[in-house]
């Protein structure tokens, strides 16, 4: 499916809509469904199986901005979520944190996701920490899982730059994420790449899965003292994975939500337009759904 990219107006007077339109979809609708909630926060639907991704659920301002960072005089989240926190998690099967940062992993999503829901981690020290906040139903994706009819590979990256991941501090605080494929018979193969740049990793996945729909983390956030050399992809790195898969749909996500965070929507629209590559793209309000 291919969508152009909306306009801020028609951003906002989307979310309006289709916040509710997700919770109360029937049996006519497709059965393929990605909501973006607010920063990299998403719910992926595959017929009756839905997963959350890295909830971030605390109400704006909660939190003051992530120290050396790009506006870290601002608090976070610097937006509200679309709707309650509670109509987030309602619907959702199993939860997959692609690393504990305070952006995908916060003090509401502990508190308010249901102990026993199954929830999807990257590694060893990921679970321990999970399950020490009181969930019990924590799994290691190591390779891949199934879950409800849905394959989940685990895919890599790097949440920044060789140069910063030379700085120790910086590399211990950034650490390590995943991104994950999802797979489903009769669905669109569908790549959520996480909080990684343009890596050779990234590359090896677009090649071997060629998926239909990329939900890329486009933010382009920065350390202060690395300006110009995001954590994160950005529009650039937006225009590389279209070439390198052109036929798919890359859904762009993570902007206007937390501090740190340099390139916004806006910004993103007029870069793809001018690169006349918005048919291709699809930059989501929060709250907003694209059916498939």
């Amino acid at each position: 499916m291919l969508r152009k990219t909306l306009t801020s107006a028609l951003i906002l007077a989307s979310a309006i809509f289709t916040g509710s339109a997700f919770a109360e979809s029937g049996a006519n609708q497709p059965n393929q469904k990605i909501q973006h909630i607010r920063n990299a926060t998403i719910k992926i639907s595959f017929g009756e199986t839905t997963f959350l991704i890295d909830p971030m659920l605390s109400d704006k301002g909660t939190y003051p901005g992530f120290e050396n960072t790009y506006r870290s005089e601002l608090r976070n989240p610097l937006v509200d979520l679309p709707m309650a926190a509670e109509k987030v998690i309602a619907g959702t099967d199993a939860v997959i944190v692609t690393h504990t940062h305070l952006d995908h992993w916060d003090d509401a999503a502990q508190q308010l996701l249901p102990k026993d829901i199954p929830l999807f981690v990257q590694n060893a020290e990921d679970a321990e920490t999970i399950r020490s906040q009181g969930f019990n139903d924590v799994r290691i994706l190591d390779g891949q899982a199934e879950f409800g009819g849905v394959t989940l590979t685990k895919t890599g990256g790097q949440h920044g730059s060789d140069e910063i991941y030379a700085v120790p501090e910086l590399a211990q605080a950034l650490g390590e994420i995943m991104g994950v494929v999802f797979q489903a018979k009769g669905q669109k193969t569908t790549y959520v790449v996480g909080d990684t740049v343009w890596r050779d990793e990234v590359v090896e996945s677009l090649e071997y899965y060629r998926p239909d729909i990329i939900v890329l983390n486009t933010g382009a956030a920065e350390f202060n003292g690395f300006e110009g050399d995001p954590i994160i992809m950005g529009k650039e790195d937006t225009l590389r994975v279209h070439r390198a898969v052109p036929e798919a749909t890359l859904i762009a996500v993570h902007m206007d939500a937390v501090n740190h965070m340099t390139l916004s929507r806006e910004e993103l629209a007029e870069f793809v337009q001018k690169e006349g590559i918005e048919q291709h793209i699809s930059i989501p309000a929060d709250g907003e759904v694209i059916s498939f």
